[in-house]
């Protein structure tokens, strides 16, 4: 499938976590991905963190063809205009910091947009979805979210706790995120959220990215595109088409040896969940195959106005927001 919309869209995926290297860079191409958060940062500490860092500022220059870093959205806008993809350095853990709020300041300068609070489990900052009890978020993360509000950095909370995220909600002054989750009224799943969390996060300014993780969607690996757009849809009748995007949650490229070093705690420690089999929907399973998922939306009767705010403008706008450039 081909889309005309999507050649001319701004298309932003809000969160990749890819063996990244130049065939993921080209298929980002073939894609036609305006931008994407790349996660840099899951279960390391401050050090590995920064060789991930390191590692990027190199793809960033070996790369110049086809990549840009991405600051602010006008390097989003700037992206589009050169054809390229603009990349958003995240983070799916604050374990990057250590104990030291003032590595926030640090890591925004070299490019770091958007850090979820907690991965699955928990830090010094707050809980993740898979522990067993929700202390919410600590004094430390207080102090963690109002440095990242003004600094400018994206809190997302999408692997984390119904109590740390009610708690990071409240606390921030600027809008925050799921960057990729799907709706637990679908589907009953930790890393699903139920109609009521997205109903608090959007009803306070805040922003759904919704994902095609397969193991999270209602008919797991046997999903399509169609099923996609339907969680999708889903999670719009609750949020209204302005505060949801996509998030798809891209593995591409990794084998088991990932998997299960994400499902365990702090990458060795107890196993969170058993993934099965991870086969992304039939017609998205690449992320050049991204245009279909722009032309499932076309085929189901969407609006172009819904579809350019759905597969990029919206996050455009809650960047702006945050980023304040």
């Amino acid at each position: 499938m081909s889309s005309t919309i999507h050649e001319n869209a701004i298309v932003v995926d809000g969160l990749i976590i890819s063996d990244f290297g130049r065939p993921v860079f080209e298929d980002m191409r073939k894609g036609g991905l305006t931008a994407a958060n790349c996660t840099c940062c899951v279960w390391e500490g401050f050090e590995a963190t920064m060789r991930n860092v390191v590692k990027w500022k190199r793809w960033f220059a070996e790369n110049s063809d086809i990549l840009k870093q991405v600051y602010t959205t006008a390097d989003i806008l700037k992206a589009k205009e050169e054809g390229k993809t603009g990349i958003i350095l995240g983070w799916q853990n604050v374990t990057g910091i250590e104990d030291q709020i003032g590595y926030l300041g640090l890591f925004k300068e070299l490019g770091v947009g958007i850090i979820q609070m907690a991965y699955n489990t928990q830090n010094l900052v707050g809980t993740g979805c898979y522990e067993s009890k929700d202390g919410g978020l600590s004094d430390f993360g207080r102090e963690v979210v109002a440095e990242m509000n003004r600094l400018g950095i994206l809190c997302d909370l999408s692997h984390v706790g119904s109590k740390t995220s009610e708690d990071v909600i409240l606390a921030s002054k600027q809008p925050v995120a799921y960057s990729h989750c799907l709706p637990a009224g679908m589907k009953e799943h930790p890393r699903n959220k139920s109609d009521e969390q997205l109903r608090f996060i959007v009803d306070r300014g805040g922003f759904v990215g919704v994902t095609m993780f397969p193991p999270f969607l209602k008919r797991g690996p046997a999903s399509t595109v169609d099923d996609y757009v339907e969680a999708i849809e889903y999670v719009i009748d609750i949020c209204g088409e302005n505060s949801v995007g996509i998030g798809t949650d891209f593995t591409q490229g990794y084998g088991q040896e990932f998997f299960d070093w994400i499902t365990h705690d702090k990458g060795y420690g107890r196993r969170l969940t058993n993934f099965g089999d991870v086969i992304n929907p039939e017609g998205i399973k690449t992320i050049g195959e991204w245009p279909n998922l722009t032309a499932a939306m076309e085929k189901r009767g969407w609006k172009a106005s819904r579809i350019e705010a759905v597969i990029g403008k919206n996050w455009v706008d809650l960047l702006k927001t945050v980023w304040g450039a």
